[in-house]
């Protein structure tokens, strides 16, 4: 018998994974600031923007993964595609007026709110890209 792999090719499309993003990074984003590195060379680098565009990169494609493992007709994936991205958007935004107004010692940051709408893109740009690139639309 041959040895088995782990392969992300055959992990079937599920909603476990986006949900369970959707919570890290919930309780990520809504930690209060004291509780947070004080580092000043992470600021040079912009890490924190950084970090928002891979969480919310990593959300609208596993999102859009997920929706794959539905029996939505394949002409409307494209349209799915851009709603759950303008879901994620929507959803940075509402965090960071919920970090200004709920949680201590964080506040409201434009600059924040860019680099999520800037994962949001890379993630519906690799989604197209990657499940929708060889499927009849």
């Amino acid at each position: 018998m041959g040895v088995r792999y782990f392969s992300l090719k055959r992990m079937k499309p599920s909603f476990f994974f986006p949900i369970l993003w959707f919570i890290i990074s919930t309780v990520l984003l809504t930690i209060p600031g004291n509780k947070l590195p004080k580092e000043n060379w992470l600021d040079k680098i912009w890490f924190d923007k950084w970090v928002h565009i891979g969480m919310f990169t990593i959300m609208v494609s596993l999102w859009c993964w997920a929706m794959l493992g539905t029996t939505v007709a394949i002409k409307k994936f494209k349209k799915i595609f851009l709603l759950i991205t303008a879901t994620c958007i929507i959803y940075g935004i509402a965090i960071e007026y919920i970090q200004e107004y709920f949680i201590p010692n964080r506040s409201f940051d434009v600059g924040d709110i860019i680099a999520d709408a800037v994962g949001c893109s890379a993630g519906l740009l690799f989604s197209l890209n990657r499940y929708l690139k060889n499927r009849p639309l």
